[in-house]
């Protein structure tokens, strides 16, 4: 049997390729054939086999640490050569005239561009459906969803058409489709990475972050994408190490496969000597509901309008909104372009009251029970069959009709708020064989030490199997 190059690892690929082992165009050409092949999944936006075809024989040249690894992007990161569209009508096709800085880190640094991927339109939705480009597809149920936003990032990447990718996260869009679809996904702290030339919602919450299918692979790309340098050969010992289980508002309401999951693996970090501290973050509700809209209703019209000044679009934000396909997101866009929902009193009393609130809760808890990383299930519930858009609102949650966005952001928009870095990886299967993940939550600003953890942790639990496709 061949071997199946589309699954090797980043950091076993990077090897191979650096002792020659391995051929860049030999590695990209096996990649393309796959994406042909895995196509309905419509994990790309832009995708080029005959540009990325030059741009390996130019890296192979070249060299670099990542040795013409492939990559791909989120479409709402720039680049040169491909358009970024956000998934939105009233981008498509639009050309930026550089590359943002994250995207230059990795081409420089050696790595071959392999596409820009789907999203939900402008980064909002938590389904993937796209009535102007497609719905994309769960590598482990194509009728299922991928999550959200970043769906094609974490599909291309859990079906092997990718072996690591940069996504964005404002409230949960690398960690919630990452746990959906059987990935690693990193929200790494706001500022870790250069946000400059990432179509924004929210300078406040956004940051760019990695997937890829390990912990390592994770680390890979956060190594080259940290403008400060990443924490290099931190590791950690679970035998000792103190994880807080939060079990009000994390714990409630769980799909019963993600609560059997979650179980299984905790059980599993016990017997290998993690200390598990069972204390709630007190009023987590009430402080996070007090701390979060606000600042993305209130910043998004005015992040994407200075955007595309910036950039010299061809569009306004009135345009975006008024060609937008997705009923929800065109209704929320049409309404900031109309007139503030929040006022700026409201905004800054949640940056100056609400959210260092949450800050200091969470601070306190780490503090206060001596724990070094917080674990939950990333959300409540697996994947769910695709509806129609403007019929994917609401999903079916223990016998009842729940928000689909609130329900799966539920536990991971309460980090994203604090500012802290968090990561995704896959804690077991559900009965329906559909990837259900385990969120580890660092304290502020211990991106490396969170990175070591996680990868002890993954190091315990027993790996899910691939997707069959």
């Amino acid at each position: 049997m061949p071997e199946e190059l589309h699954w090797l690892s980043a950091v076993e690929a990077v090897r191979r390729l650096r002792e020659g082992g391995l051929k860049p165009a030999e590695y990209v050409e096996a990649l393309i054939e796959r994406t042909a092949r895995l196509a309905h999944l419509n994990t790309y936006v832009s995708h080029e086999p005959d540009l990325i075809r030059r741009a390996v024989a130019d890296t192979a040249r070249s060299g670099g640490p990542l040795h013409g690894l492939p990559f791909a992007l989120k479409d709402i990161i720039d680049t040169a050569d491909l358009p970024t569209t956000a998934a939105t009508p009233a981008l498509r096709g639009w050309r930026p005239r550089q590359d943002a800085p994250v995207a230059r880190r990795l081409l420089d640094a050696g790595g071959t561009l392999m596409g820009k991927q789907m999203l939900g339109e402008l980064s909002f939705g938590m389904t993937g459906n796209n009535p102007s480009f497609g719905a994309v597809g769960n590598p482990y149920a194509a009728d299922h969803i991928a999550g959200g936003s970043s769906g094609g990032t974490a599909a291309g990447v859990g079906a092997g058409l990718v072996p690591a990718a940069l996504g964005a996260d404002t409230g949960g869009s690398c960690r919630i489709p990452a746990a959906l679809c059987g990935c690693v996904g990193f929200r790494p702290s706001p500022g870790r990475y250069d946000g400059r030339g990432v179509i924004p919602i929210s300078s406040t919450r956004d940051t760019v972050g990695p997937l890829a299918r390990s912990v390592a692979d994770v680390r890979l790309i956060d190594d080259i994408c940290a403008p400060l340098g990443a924490e290099a050969g931190l590791t950690a010992d679970l035998r000792g190490l103190r994880l807080g289980v939060p079990f009000g508002y994390f714990y409630e309401d769980l799909d019963p496969d993600v609560a059997t999951a979650t179980e299984h693996a905790l059980s599993g970090l016990a017997a290998r000597g993690a200390v598990l501290v069972e204390q709630d973050v007190p009023a987590m509700r009430r402080l996070t509901e007090a701390a979060d809209l606000p600042v993305v209703l209130y910043e998004v019209g005015r992040e994407i309008s200075a955007y595309l000044y910036q950039h010299a679009a061809p569009v306004t934000l009135r345009d975006i909104a008024d060609q937008v396909a997705s009923p929800a997101v065109r209704e929320t866009l049409q309404a900031v372009v109309e007139g503030d929902r929040f006022t700026s009193a409201d905004y800054r009393e949640v940056l100056t009251v609400h959210r260092p609130a949450l800050q200091a809760a969470y601070a306190s808890y780490f503090s206060g029970h001596g724990v070094d990383a917080i674990v939950v299930p990333t959300t409540p519930l697996p994947a769910r069959p695709h509806r129609a858009p403007g019929d994917d609102g609401t999903v079916e949650l223990n016998g009842g009709s729940v928000d689909t966005f609130l329900t799966y952001i539920r536990n991971t928009n309460p980090s994203s708020i604090a500012a802290l870095p968090c990561l995704s990886l896959p804690s077991g299967l559900s009965g329906d064989g559909l990837p259900i993940g385990l969120e580890v939550v660092g304290p502020a600003s211990s991106d490396g030490r969170l990175l070591a953890i996680a990868e002890a942790i993954e190091d315990a639990l027993p790996p899910i199997p691939r997707p069959r496709l």
